[in-house]
């Protein structure tokens, strides 16, 4: 919407202060400034509002706005005078502005830096958040503009809104005045602010979620007429899953007598079924969406699901329209699953939602299940199914051009009836958001991702996102930072969710392996120590152990205290006259349950071969389904979570109990077994049995077919404990880096290098200007003096003494000891003038190969210390050893920054190299605390100053005691945007 000449002509609208944001009931509005074009949608949204709300703007009865008032409200400079609206379906719900102001509280430009500020919010929308959603955007707008504080006079009776200023966390200050609170707040972010912003996220993305997946009536746009079809499909799914609540079939070719189909209501609009509508699933082709969408949107549905192919996957014209889909359902205060969504399913009782293209629901479980394609969604669907596994929820997201993987974990993070979520992505929108939101998550639950479109270099068609350019290898790396369980295939992705589903957390690596097979046992002792865990020797029980004896070899290894995890083993049973006997594989799940429900909490996995009967046993003793937590059946069950059945009630039809359920869930005296402390389901600060609590893990025990894939799943599963212990006490910036970092001097410097209307691809420093920019954070970089003859060679060596190295600094020679760029100490004159000799002969001219002379440094381990910045992942840094070895191999670690203490630890010791520091084979060990404190300088160099784009400390020689820096490199560049700071707004692509 574009200002009229009216407005001040050198400030053009400024468009990208318009944003989607959620609010905190889960519906979406949009904020945008006010234009002269305004000036009915002023009126119209004055008059909806009550006149105690008009008396607490005005602080005097103001039943209407004059002409004066309604033009001086929608003429604005964007820059003294700013004026932003929240809209939902083109009308107005709110408005804020703001009056740059001088020390005496009058009119004011620049230099002046603070602001007069007033909130008006329609009655109906109160309470959902849409002020606080309006400080934090008019907050980042001032500062944009140079103003610094805001002034506020607020009635005392207004509780609201100064609850508004007082929970926004900036730093304020208050005072009574003439009868009025007087509010001074600084519009610097804090911690607290921005944990308060983070929180409003979390919860209003959260409930935009809830919304969906538990809507009190569904409606299916698209419902054929005849039998099959998308629409139809998802309606008899719908009715097949058993869905709680009220479902509609919607389609503009009904028959006006047509009054109900499958037995639910049939309408030709959604207008015309005359009760709201929370959800609706779209089923129409691509061209008729716009019209079932305003059809829809008018009429009061909270959200969408959007089977419709022909959107991003189909090219630049399937873009757009994507994009106009978005922007109309927002329009309305709609989030979309989709387009081309394979659908939603959510197993909880009070729902059983199944608005998919999946014919059966899943068992109700513990496993929240995330992908962006219906074919994986499928496979794993199958998958789950087939291992006897249970879903709290499953999203399939298809181009997820709105809810995406982020929105879903921060649902999971407080849905009490998922205990592991599992997604397969195959983009990012914000990598930096989703590395936040799965660290916090997975500091309560495990989070298992697959990802695709690894090495392709670009996001599938239909994902419309910005693409990061960091190798596939850096971002697993991330990952796993953010502890994050990172697997290859669905397959594994599924092997490990049942293992962190079905079993409490390792305490370590060591790992019992026992078993009627001394093969199977030797090969699943050969798979732990290849994937980094501390196996036992095999106990082999001989192929002629009874079931009994697997019970007490396997309670036996659960009370061993030098025990973490225990393998089980099984082959079939051979008779006496050779044949194979494999149908006791359900007495022998019956006696590895009794043993695991009765020992200490630890996790136990089987590999079996042809056993059976066993697979399916254990099948239902693993079902993931949530155990009961209430004992009294009238306790109140959140909304969307499901209350599990007592044992022996019936099961609801569609969802038969397995015969198993009893003894797999519940002990044998009725009583609900605690789960372990550190358990993937155990509530944080809740209350959690003893570490070896008998039952502790329910005898639920996961099986799989092969040796390789069990030792797998435990593996992920000892690392994320590991991970879960240290993430219990994060690490910390030390507090002397700030005695030796002058960051305000290494700005100025910044700003001087750069220079005004500086080239956005940036410049590299030169040698001089890094070393010194480095220097303002305590970096020593060991000078080299050029060389450009020998005899300025000589000279460089008697101003540094010797010995000396002399080496090349031309591009293709530099960092590159192997072409024979490098002549080390060089004794005396004689010496350095031969090297100089031999270098020019053998690899060019003086001119060519831009020579300098440096002091030798302490012998010790050379070393790369990098940080760089990722336009969609952020500050990345690196660690390796120098040379070609390490970059042949990929031997490089990664971490995010800011780096804490912890983490700069975690760096130099992740790579597979790292016990050349740490005394390798009878070496002196390297200066680690000295490597550690360099990684955390540059973390802070590069996070204090975005322009830093690029810093390369290559080689760092790292001796027994210090180290020393020979060699540095900067690029400097205007600081990319960032999408994670400022106001919370939903991604618009």
């Amino acid at each position: 919407m574009e200002p009229t000449p009216e407005q001040s002509p050198h400030h053009a609208y400024p468009d990208h202060w318009e944003a989607d944001v959620v609010l905190r009931d889960g519906g979406t509005a949009r904020i945008r400034p006010i234009t002269t074009d305004d000036a009915e949608r002023l009126v119209h949204f004055y008059e909806q509002v009550s006149d105690e709300s008009k008396y607490y703007r005005f602080f005097a009865p103001y039943p209407r706005l004059s002409a004066k008032d309604v033009h001086r409200f929608t003429h604005h400079d964007y820059v003294d005078r700013v004026g932003l609206a929240v809209t939902i379906g083109g009308e107005f719900i709110a408005t804020v502005r703001y009056d740059r102001i001088n020390a005496q509280g009058r009119p004011a430009s620049a230099p002046a830096d603070e602001a007069e500020v007033a909130f008006l919010v329609q009655d109906a929308h109160q309470g959902r958040g849409v002020a606080s959603a309006l400080l934090e955007h008019i907050a980042a707008v001032a500062r944009e503009r140079g103003i610094r504080r805001f002034a506020a006079e607020v009635l005392p009776a207004n509780n609201k809104m100064i609850k508004v200023f007082r929970d926004a966390g900036y730093t304020q200050q208050r005072s009574f005045e003439d009868g009025s609170v007087h509010l001074t707040l600084d519009l610097e972010p804090t911690a607290e602010s921005l944990a308060v912003q983070r929180a409003r996220e979390q919860r209003a993305e959260a409930r935009s979620v809830q919304r969906l997946l538990a809507p009190g009536s569904v409606a299916v746009v698209g419902t054929g007429r005849a039998p099959g079809g998308v629409g139809r499909t998802v309606l008899r799914n719908l009715l097949g899953s058993g869905f709680t609540g009220r479902a509609y079939a919607v389609n503009r070719s009904f028959a006006p007598d047509l009054a109900t189909l499958d037995g639910v209501p049939a309408h030709r609009s959604v207008g015309e079924i005359g009760e709201r509508v929370d959800l609706a699933v779209v089923a129409v082709p691509a061209e008729r969406v716009p019209e079932a969408v305003a059809d829809c949107g008018e009429h009061g549905v909270r959200g969408l699901v959007v089977l419709s192919a022909g959107y991003a996957e189909r090219g630049a014209e399937g873009r757009e329209r994507q994009r106009e889909l978005v922007r109309q359902a927002r329009s309305y205060g709609m989030r979309i699953i989709g387009p081309n969504a394979f659908g939603v399913i959510n197993t909880a009782g009070p729902v059983r939602l199944n608005a998919s293209l999946a014919p059966e629901s899943p068992a109700a479980g513990r496993i929240g299940l995330f992908t962006q394609s219906g074919a994986i969604g499928i496979a794993v669907l199958s998958g789950l199914h087939r291992r006897g596994a249970g879903l709290s929820t499953f999203i399939s997201a298809g181009n997820r051009a709105d809810l995406s993987g982020n929105d879903f974990l921060q649902y999971w993070f407080e849905d009490q009836a998922t205990d592991v979520a599992l997604l397969y992505l195959e983009s990012f929108g914000n990598p930096r958001k989703f590395h936040r939101l799965a660290r916090r998550t997975a500091a309560v639950k495990p989070v298992v991702v697959v990802k695709g479109a690894r090495h392709s270099g670009s996001a599938p068609p239909g994902h419309a996102v910005p693409v990061s350019r960091i190798p596939d290898a850096t971002v697993s790396a991330l990952m796993r930072q953010a502890g994050v369980i990172r697997v290859d295939t669905v397959t594994e992705m599924v092997d490990v969710g049942l293992l962190l589903a079905d079993q409490p957390l390792p305490d370590g690596p060591r790992v019992a392996i026992l078993g009627n097979s001394e093969s199977l046992g030797l090969l699943t002792f050969d798979a732990c120590l290849a994937e980094g865990l501390r196996p036992r020797p095999p106990r082999d029980l001989t192929t002629e152990a009874e079931p009994q004896d697997f019970r007490d070899a396997l309670a036996e290894a659960l009370a061993d205290t030098t025990c973490d995890a225990v393998i089980v083993t099984a082959i079939p049973w051979v008779g006496e006259n050779g044949e194979a006997h494999t149908g006791d594989g359900e007495v022998l799940a019956t006696a590895l349950r009794e043993a695991a429900a009765t020992g200490p909490a630890k996790p136990v996995a089987v590999v079996h071969v042809e056993m059976g009967g066993l697979a399916q046993a254990l099948a239902a003793a693993t079902s993931t389904a949530a155990p009961p937590r209430s004992e009294d059946p009238s306790a109140p069950v959140p909304a969307g979570h499901a209350r599990t059945r007592p044992q022996g009630a019936h099961a609801p039809s569609g969802h038969p109990t397995s015969a198993r359920q009893g003894t797999g869930g519940v002990r044998g005296d009725g009583a609900v077994p605690p789960r372990a402390p550190g358990a993937p389901g155990s509530t944080p600060g809740g209350p959690a049995a003893p570490h070896d609590a008998p039952g502790a893990k329910a005898g639920r025990i996961p099986a799989y077919p092969a040796a390789e894939r069990a030792v797998r799943a435990l593996s992920e599963a000892v690392k994320y404990a590991q991970w879960r212990r240290q993430a219990a006490a994060p690490g910390k910036v030390p507090e002397f880096l700030d005695e030796t970092i002058d960051e305000h001097a290494a700005a100025a410097r910044i700003d001087a290098l750069l220079g005004p209307g500086s080239d956005p691809r940036g410049r590299p420093l030169t040698q001089e200007e890094a070393a010194d920019l480095l220097g303002l954070y305590g970096i020593t970089v060991r000078p080299g003096l050029p060389a450009p003859d020998v005899e300025a060679a000589v000279a460089a060596a008697a101003r540094l003494g010797y010995p000396v190295a002399l080496k090349t600094t031309a591009p293709h020679l530099r960092h590159r000891p192997d072409l024979g760029g490098v002549r080390l100490d060089l004794a005396g004159e004689r010496a350095l003038r031969r090297a100089y000799g031999e270098l020019t002969d053998l690899l060019g001219t003086p001119a060519e190969l831009r020579p300098v002379v440096q002091a030798m440094a302490p012998r010790g381990v050379d070393t790369v210390v990098r940080a760089s910045i990722d336009a969609a992942a952020g500050a990345v840094l690196s660690f390796g050893l120098a040379g070609a070895p390490s970059e042949l191999l990929g031997d490089t670690a990664h971490r995010l920054v800011p780096a804490t203490d912890r983490d700069a630890a975690e760096l130099i010791r992740s790579i597979r190299a790292a016990p050349l520091l740490f005394g390798w084979r009878g070496s002196a060990p390297a200066d680690t605390p000295a490597l550690e404190e360099l990684v955390l300088r540059v973390s802070r160099l590069v996070d204090d100053h975005p322009e830093v784009v690029s810093v390369v400390l290559e080689p760092v020689v790292v001796a027994t005691h210090g180290l020393t820096v020979l060699g540095a490199s900067i690029r400097l560049a205007p600081p990319p945007a960032r999408n994670d700071l400022g106001p919370r707004r939903l991604p618009s692509y």
